[in-house]
């Protein structure tokens, strides 16, 4: 007898709002792009409309997946390796939010926007916030984690905070002088510091893994790029807290902000320059080897995004062609990237193998209880 084949609504995980994240960041990516493309933000629009339609179907999706299937739900929570994605769901909500504000106000005007980014900013940050206490929690309490398992994908449950960030750097220039404003955006840089010094630490675990252990694998290669979204959104959030700052606090705290945003990006852009170089001749070497597709091909979409971004931000603060030049180049690998991922992913969902649960044997979930005897 034959196993029935997977339903849309049977093995629905987390993972799947990276979707989300991959296509909602070349809206706004493209619209933050430093040169001039005629139709490009006609073209961000589009794509930031599918992106906010796609989050409210896998929003709709995820509830009836935990109403019909509670027991399956439950399981990815228990997951070591697909418990980390819950991260993408915040991060999901997040990036719609700032693409309203930089492209969606075009079609659904400013105060609608800014009414939407604001809702999608306090919901995915308390989501984003919630995602960065508990998950490493559970992996310093309950996961079995073995010595090869650091992966991109640890990163996913903490950067959320530096996401929200970037969009609520966004909402400064929306909200009345005073205190509020000056607290959006000390409260922006805290979950900066608060993401990066959590994603420095893992980005260390996973070089490790890499020297020690190598690359552990096919599945886990494309994640391998998720390392470049803190570097990329690092950097985004430095120069868009720097051009805001005036806003908000006195000329002197407003002026070393603006520096640092040129002192702090243009050193990390040189180590994600290497992170590309590395993760691009791992993913090539791996798929001479024969590398299946699966949803962590996502994994090369919102990461050079947020390098994009970034990039742009320091055309803008710097002044320099070259960035302008470096920002164009990456956003052209970025849609590239995202229509052959995107292609691969309807193709997949259509026959279902996307829905399909892992292989029996591949999860360890948690670590042995103790006993009586020790």
């Amino acid at each position: 007898m034959t196993n029935p084949p997977p339903t849309i609504l049977g093995y629905l995980g987390p993972n799947w709002f990276a979707s989300v994240m991959g296509t909602g960041i070349v809206a706004t990516a493209g619209a933050s792009l430093p040169v001039h493309v005629p139709g490009l933000r006609g073209f961000a629009l589009v794509v930031w409309v599918l992106s906010a339609l796609w989050l409210l179907v896998l929003i709709f999706a995820t509830f009836a997946h935990w109403l019909r299937n509670p027991v399956v739900a439950r399981s990815h929570v228990r997951n070591p390796q697909m418990a980390h994605f819950y991260g993408a769901a915040p991060m999901a909500l997040l990036t719609v939010g700032s693409g309203a504000l930089l492209v969606g106000r075009d079609l659904i005007g400013e105060r609608a926007a800014v009414d939407l980014a604001w809702v999608l900013w306090t919901t995915g940050t308390l989501g984003a916030l919630f995602t960065a206490m508990t998950i490493p929690y559970l992996m310093f309490t309950q996961y079995r984690v073995e010595p090869d398992a650091a992966f991109g994908g640890w990163l996913m449950p903490v950067v959320p905070p530096m996401v929200a960030a970037a969009t609520g750097s966004l909402l400064i220039p929306h909200m009345a002088e005073g205190p509020g404003r000056a607290t959006m955006l000390y409260g922006c840089y805290a979950m900066f510091g608060l993401s990066l010094v959590a994603s420095l630490i893992i980005i260390t675990m996973v070089w490790s893994r890499l020297a020690h252990y190598g690359t552990s694998g096919t599945a886990r290669v494309p994640t391998l790029w998720i390392v470049l979204g803190p570097l990329g959104q690092s950097i985004t959030v430095a120069g868009l807290l720097g051009t805001d700052a005036a806003l908000a606090v006195d000329a002197r705290l407003a002026d070393g902000m603006a520096v640092f945003a040129v002192l702090y990006g243009v050193p990390v852009w040189g180590f994600a320059v290497l992170w590309i170089a590395l993760a691009a001749a791992l993913t090539v070497r791996t798929l001479r080897r024969g590398m299946p597709f699966a949803l962590t091909w996502w994994s090369l979409t919102f990461p050079v995004g947020t390098f994009v971004t970034g990039t742009a931000q320091l055309a803008l603060h710097t002044g320099l062609p070259a960035f302008r030049y470096a920002a164009a180049v990456a956003y052209l690998g970025l849609l590239c990237t995202w229509l052959l991922v995107a292609v691969r992913t309807v193709r997949g969902g259509l026959r279902g193998g996307l829905f399909a649960p892992p292989a029996a044997g591949q999860i360890r979930a948690y670590k042995d209880p103790p006993t009586a005897t020790g």
